[in-house]
């Protein structure tokens, strides 16, 4: 299990336990203290091996080498998802949140994720990498909590159906809502997202949200008589 050392003409074996700074050396003085460094037992190979000959003992001695520093696979799980560009959905909803547009109140909203792709509702893979040491991880979108502006939230486990014209006025299949009340509504929309990441012998998951607001302005029918 060791391998060759150029620096030190000798095959290397890193020491379990670590020996401690009191400990002396072959020469009688002690090891003492070396920072970013890890003790070695250093081995020089018999007269005639591959590393040439010596003229002194063979007895093995402690060297110190500099070592890398362990890699945390939390960090490149991080990594990971800051190359996934994550970002909230925008909002589509039916009444349509633009300047003019009056929703009637009683008749369904549709409130869906407007343009889904993979960096806004999943699912989405990165890797990175550090030293050898690689961590993979995937992000999903578990649900997104739509609060309607008046109290009220819907919890949708899907980007939601986009409303179109032939649909009348049926209820949305899998997201959607009805105002009791005119008035001028802030919808706030929260994607949850779960990120299971992988590596170096370890595992997790990083819980992460997303938020995007639009305004929308609901009425009521007036009944005309003469």
């Amino acid at each position: 299990g060791a391998s060759w050392n150029v620096a030190n003409n000798c095959y290397v074996l890193l020491m379990r336990p670590q020996p401690s700074p009191d400990e002396l050396d072959p020469y009688g003085k002690p090891l003492g203290t070396h920072p970013g460094m890890a003790a070695f037992m250093c081995s020089p190979p018999p007269t005639g091996a591959s590393g040439g000959a010596y003229p002194f003992s063979y007895t093995p001695y402690v060297v110190f080498l500099s070592v890398a520093p362990p890699v945390d696979p939390l960090v490149l799980a991080r990594q990971a998802i800051s190359q996934m560009n994550l970002t909230a959905i925008t909002v589509g909803m039916v009444p349509e949140p633009l300047p003019g547009r009056v929703g009637i109140i009683g008749l369904p909203q549709w409130m869906w994720a407007e343009n889904p792709s993979p960096n806004t509702v999943g699912p989405i893979t990165r890797s990175a990498s550090s030293g050898g040491s690689t961590v993979t991880a995937t992000g999903t979108v578990t649900r997104i909590v739509w609060d309607m502006g008046d109290g009220s939230t819907v919890t949708c486990t899907g980007p939601g159906t986009r409303y179109e014209d032939r649909y009348g006025k049926s209820p949305s299949p899998t997201c959607g809502y009805r105002y009791a009340k005119q008035g001028e509504y802030t919808v706030r929309a929260t994607s949850y997202w779960e990120v299971a990441w992988n590596g170096i012998g370890r595992s997790g998951t990083i819980p992460l949200t997303f938020t995007s607001t639009a305004t929308i302005t609901m009425g009521e029918v007036q009944v005309l008589r003469r």
